[in-house]
């Protein structure tokens, strides 16, 4: 019998907790069953083992992130909104890195949520992009490399990579910079390197 007060949410905010202070490997049915002060079989109740559980952590991490970023980018466009967002997402993973950590696999065919929740956040993206003009498959590849711009940059920072005593948000901000400045160049001459 499931316990009064644990549902799914609970669960899945419990276990996003956990990521962030000590890292998505550490968050195991038995650190999570700690937490809630239960024990792991009565999880069972609520999610389908581990693996369940860092789905329903991804879709709500994704989730969130789409919120966030969303907000941010709340009436701007062009390379204002590439900035807010751009902010936004680095802010989102230094304050939960985490529940950034699951969300940063595609997801298997048919997981219906976690593919509408990550299409949302294409769209919204494909959406900023959209004012530079490129092509749909332009599109894809300027949202592909934004995204390894923000990961990369917040992979770095997270892990420690940073040692020189400069300001982030300036780096942040003249790389997002010189991304823009390229996405310019795309619609001018994307198939020249083909």
């Amino acid at each position: 019998m499931a316990r009064a007060g644990l549902d799914t949410h609970t669960l899945v905010l419990a276990a996003a907790e956990l990521a962030d202070e000590y890292g998505i490997e550490e968050v195991t049915l038995a650190a999570l069953a700690a937490k809630l002060d239960v024990r792991s079989p009565s999880l069972y109740n609520h999610i389908n083992g581990l693996a369940g559980l860092r789905t329903l952590m991804a879709v709500y991490g994704l989730e969130q992130l789409y919120e966030v970023i969303s907000e941010a980018t709340e009436g701007l466009s062009g390379e204002a909104a590439v900035h807010a967002m751009s902010q936004a997402y680095i802010g989102f993973t230094r304050a939960h890195p985490g529940l950034y950590q699951t969300t940063l696999k595609a997801p298997e065919q048919g997981d219906t949520a976690l593919e509408a929740a990550g299409g949302k956040i294409l769209s919204l993206i494909i959406q900023v992009i959209s004012a530079f003009g490129l092509e749909e498959e332009g599109n894809l590849h300027a949202v592909r490399g934004l995204r390894s711009i923000l990961h990369g940059f917040s992979t770095l920072e997270h892990q420690g990579g940073f040692g020189m005593p400069l300001d982030l948000n300036v780096t942040l901000t003249r790389l997002i910079n010189t991304y823009i400045a390229g996405v310019r160049c795309m619609g001018s001459d994307a198939d020249s390197v083909k």
